[in-house]
């Protein structure tokens, strides 16, 4: 345990994504912590999956089969969760869409679909949670997953990069706009994170993961535990006057110029 069992006792969390993979991580960390959770996901087998898992670990859980590109779904999931629940104290947006082509070749479709999951879900998650967590007696918690990649270019990946980056200026100016009603808005930005489908593809799928590992100075890949970590500090009381910042979780990669070019093969 790297946090007291009720370091986010009496909270309520909305994880986007949260079925699997890194917003999965982040559900299991805020169960142990004692916080009671939403999970919203497309796969509504994987959230059947995930709330028996955190049940087990005696964590109370809502699902919600949610698509972020819709503003109504996600308000709608918002209300489920306050007619649950009573309060929202907590909204991570981590829901994410990613592959990998390059530039030229992109379409226009696919530009689209990254660009309305990624930047366009978590403005619409903000929007709607932003009445409940100016309400939150802890202080509410606005938290969207960001990249290391999202200021550095990311070769084969222009449309989650470009997303990526403007969900780093969103979350700034709401910490500004919403500072005054307590809410603090910040982003976590993994580096490559080994347990995880998004490094699958991304990186060993395209035959780069050995220069993405040593691209990092501590030598290993994260994992998913590691970002869950980050977002427990954030959450809790330690986190209570941080607002507007990057919180960086990379083992350093985001220090080196290695192993950043162009993942995929030109002929």
């Amino acid at each position: 345990m790297t946090f007291t069992a009720d370091a986010l006792a009496g909270r309520v969390a909305f994880i986007t994504g949260g079925a699997s993979g890194i917003g999965f991580g982040i559900a299991k960390a805020f169960a142990a912590c004692g916080a009671r959770l939403t999970l919203a996901s497309r796969n509504i087998e994987k959230l059947t999956a995930a709330k028996q898992e955190l049940e087990a670990m005696g964590a109370e859980v809502l699902v919600v089969q949610t698509d972020v590109r819709s503003p109504e779904a996600v308000q709608n999931a918002v209300q489920q969760t306050l007619e649950k629940f009573g309060q929202l104290d907590v909204m991570i947006a981590n829901a994410a869409g990613n592959f990998v082509v390059p530039a030229e070749e992109m379409s226009a479709n696919a530009w689209k679909v990254v660009i309305d999951i990624d930047l366009n879900g978590t403005f619409f998650c903000a929007q709607a949670a932003f009445d409940a967590l100016s309400k939150s007696e802890f202080g509410g918690r606005f938290i969207a997953i960001s990249t290391t990649r999202a200021l550095e270019g990311w070769p084969g990946c222009a449309h989650a990069g470009a997303a990526k980056a403007g969900i780093m200026s969103l979350c700034r100016t709401l910490a500004n706009e919403w500072g005054d009603r307590g809410i603090r808005c910040n982003t976590i930005a993994p580096g490559a994170i080994g347990d995880t489908e998004g490094v699958k593809r991304i990186y060993e799928d395209q035959g780069v993961a050995n220069r993405q590992l040593a691209s990092i100075p501590l030598g290993e890949l994260g994992k998913t535990k590691d970002i869950a970590n980050a977002a427990v500090f954030l959450c809790s009381d330690a986190g209570s006057y941080i607002t507007g910042a990057d919180i960086v979780v990379d083992g350093g990669r985001n220090r080196t110029h290695s192993g950043t070019g162009y993942p995929g093969k030109r002929d």
